[in-house]
């Protein structure tokens, strides 16, 4: 039996929209300092839909397949839906991810809600902190804390 599924080694094998946006409307870089692995997410956005989303990630065969997946489900998506996604909601799409690397579909949704809360202060549009859940919320991608935007 396979510790991984079918979707798991596919998005593995042949992930989609890796790479850099150059001139990106938002960047996520989050990372686990227990296993290693860094996720950086890249946005671009038109009349508030997700047009494009490409991700660089060093990590292991879960953390490439979560970026993957990740960049497929919100691509073309408003980005209020987007910060919808959830670490829970990749590791389905996945077909599951074995108990000890779920924390790679969690960089994962930190990632997304990285990169549009980035986007929201490169263009200044007010946020309320609670839109990003999986996020550190005691400073921003400005270094501002809660409540000083």
């Amino acid at each position: 039996m396979s510790l991984y599924s079918e979707k798991v080694m596919d998005h593995f094998r042949n992930p989609r929209n890796v790479g850099i946006i150059e001139n990106p409307d938002g960047v996520g870089e989050v990372g686990n300092a227990k296993c290693g692995d860094i996720m950086k997410m890249y946005i671009k956005v038109e009349d508030g839909i997700l047009t494009d989303v490409k991700f660089e990630t060093f990590g292991c065969g879960s953390a490439i397949a979560s970026s993957s997946m990740a960049t497929e489900m919100i691509k073309g998506k408003p980005l209020k839906e987007a910060l919808l996604l959830t670490n829970k909601a990749v590791t389905e799409a996945l077909g599951g991810l074995p108990a000890y690397k779920l924390h790679c579909s969690v960089l994962a949704e930190e990632a997304v809600q990285a990169a549009v809360r980035d986007y929201y202060v490169k263009h200044n549009i007010p946020y309320d902190e609670k839109d990003f859940p999986a996020l550190d919320h005691e400073h921003d991608a400005e270094g501002h804390g809660e409540g000083e935007q």
